[in-house]
């Protein structure tokens, strides 16, 4: 891991943890599972923790080195991390428009499915986590159908976790879908700010979850 992108963790470790992003005990997940830790990027709340957000968006976008025209945030939460990472980009002089999609078709008006031009452009992903990957197959399509081109998906936090055909959803969006996926942070970088702060009891169980259902170091 390169410097800037060392540091880049470390703010986004440190945004998580002040503004309640992550939390540490036990959580049942949509999936059933227990985890030690649960990770809601909708607490962060306030513009300065916003700043922040997109800032960490802005420089793993940049760091990827993936050509993009436009930023798309799957709604609803990633419409104001798409609009805080272009805020960011437009800082480092980067010009870049925003998308998104509407829950439901607008019948009236411009109409239509999404908010902003994607056709004939080159279209980044961003949004919270990748768990299942789920939410971000349905954006992949909508957007392909629309005539974009996804050249990349960039999430919050990459959970590594293993699903029910053996395959992480990272491994899986790039073999179903031939998109790149990279994240701001992954499990791994939980573990060691846990470590960091020395919490044994934290850590243990982290460790034990990585060890039943994650990747050691994906």
């Amino acid at each position: 891991m390169s410097e800037i992108e060392t540091r880049n963790v470390d703010d986004f470790m440190t945004l998580l943890l002040g503004s309640g992003a992550l939390q540490f005990g036990v959580f049942t997940l949509k999936s059933g599972r227990e985890s030690p830790y649960f990770f809601n990027l909708g607490a962060v709340t306030r513009g300065q923790g916003i700043i922040t957000l997109g800032r960490c968006y802005a420089r793993a976008l940049l760091d990827s080195a993936w050509g993009f025209d436009v930023v798309f945030g799957p709604a609803y939460k990633g419409i104001p991390i798409a609009t805080a990472a272009a805020v960011a980009l437009f800082e480092r002089g980067c010009n870049t428009s925003i998308a998104y999609n509407r829950k439901e078709a607008k019948d009236h008006g411009e109409g239509g499915k999404l908010v902003g031009e994607v056709r004939g452009k080159r279209v980044v992903i961003v949004d919270d986590i990748l768990t299942a990957g789920t939410a971000a197959r349905q954006s992949i399509d909508l957007l392909r159908a629309e005539g974009a081109e996804v050249v990349g998906l960039l999430v919050a936090l990459d959970r590594q976790e293993v699903g029910s055909d053996g395959r992480s959803a990272t491994e899986a969006l790039a073999a179903d879908y031939a998109v790149p996926v990279e994240s701001v942070a992954r499990f791994d970088d939980v573990i060691a700010c846990v470590r960091e702060q020395g919490n044994p009891d934290q850590l243990k169980a982290l460790v034990a979850y990585r060890a039943q259902f994650g990747r050691d170091g994906e």
